[in-house]
């Protein structure tokens, strides 16, 4: 209880008698920044001012330097210089490329606007910035965030699933550009522009589910995809119609396969053929035969013939010459006489008539009768 007590005297003390600490000037005047704004959203190719004033106090009588630096997300990487003020001249450390879309708002920082502007934003500028205001003893420093927001683009619309009555339709709506958050919203642009009492919508995906669909379905719709910062849209053409024939269609491909592999075997069988009439007349244009010799003549063979028949009975005596009476004239030997055994025959033996030798030079020979015991009478 005693020390209580002891410890309220000294604060009374204190209060009344000892010096005010707000009125100390040494605590109460100091550089400071005076911007407020934290959070910043801008649409992408716009221009964007990142609020950096400040104040100073006659104790600051350091030089004055102002920095910009960009906070990687990655705790792991350092900060990267963006632009300097220091000693009155600016130091501008960006890439040649970006040497103008990042500059001091003011041409003389040290007025007490140190505030930077990007020109031109791009989706990469988003990201945390910080603002570092220095001059001795003073220093003070301050983040904002910029997130630069992607309009809507390349939005496309489809269909999935069969356009048959009586089936589920899905029409899609997706864009290939755009900051999040996206919603998309389906409209009917024909007939009684109003979405199909079956139809569910979904904002977030873009899909719009239509039941059971029927012929009134039919028409064109329009998706618009939103941000914050723009829209974009697209559209795409439903044609609700009764199902198809599958047997018809089955039918008729099977008949088509049908007659595509006939036309197929007779073309390969004609190729097949001459195939072989082709390699017929070659082997006979290379084929290499003798000529069969021609028959000798018949009327040089029966002259011959009598010929020798003629001198040889002119000098026959009446004792040789029984072998010739019993051959009668009107038989000539045919050229199978004056052949050898083992040649064939070209011609069948053939018989001439009295006439026939006559004509071929033939020359009658009267041989005298003679009794049967071989006396001439």
């Amino acid at each position: 209880m005693t020390l209580h007590l002891l410890w309220l005297l000294i604060l009374l003390s204190s209060s009344v008698g000892g010096p005010d600490r707000t009125d100390d000037p040494k605590l109460t005047k100091s550089l400071r920044i005076t911007s407020g704004e934290k959070v910043f959203e801008t649409a992408q190719g716009e221009k964007v001012t990142l609020p950096c004033t400040y104040e100073v106090s006659e104790e600051d009588t350091g030089p004055l330097d102002v920095e910009w630096v960009s906070i990687p997300a990655d705790i792991q990487k350092n900060e990267e210089m963006i632009i300097m003020f220091s000693v009155g001249r600016i130091y501008n450390k960006n890439h040649a490329a970006e040497i103008g879309r990042m500059r001091f708002s003011q041409s003389d920082p040290s007025s007490g606007d140190g505030s930077l502007d990007i020109l031109h934003l791009k989706s990469a500028d988003t990201g945390t910035y910080q603002c570092k205001v220095k001059k001795a003893p003073g220093v003070q420093s301050k983040k904002i965030q910029l997130t630069v927001l992607v309009k809507p683009a390349r939005t496309k619309c489809s269909i999935e699933g069969s356009q048959e009555i009586g089936k589920d339709v899905i029409l899609k709506c997706a864009s290939q550009e755009g900051s999040p958050l996206l919603s998309y919203d389906w409209r009917r642009v024909s007939g009684t522009q109003e979405l199909p009492a079956t139809s569910v919508l979904n904002k977030n995906t873009g899909e719009l589910l239509m039941k059971n669909a029927s012929k009134d379905y039919s028409g064109t719709y329009n998706c618009v995809a939103s941000n914050r910062v723009g829209t974009d849209e697209c559209s795409v053409e439903l044609n609700v119609t009764p199902p198809i024939n599958t047997a018809g269609i089955i039918a008729g491909a099977i008949i088509g396969t049908l007659l595509g592999l006939s036309v197929l075997a007779f073309l390969i069988f004609c190729c097949c053929k001459k195939h072989r009439e082709k390699k017929y007349e070659k082997e006979v244009h290379h084929d290499i035969r003798e000529d069969v010799p021609p028959p000798k003549s018949r009327s040089s063979t029966a002259r011959s013939y009598i010929g020798s028949n003629h001198s040889s009975l002119g000098s026959m005596s009446p004792s040789n010459m029984e072998g010739y009476i019993k051959t009668p004239y009107s038989q000539v030997p045919s050229e199978d006489f004056e052949r050898t055994p083992g040649q064939n025959p070209t011609f069948a033996p053939s018989k001439v008539a009295a006439p026939n030798l006559s004509r071929m030079g033939a020359v009658p020979v009267m041989i005298p009768a003679q009794s049967k015991d071989g006396s001439i009478v």
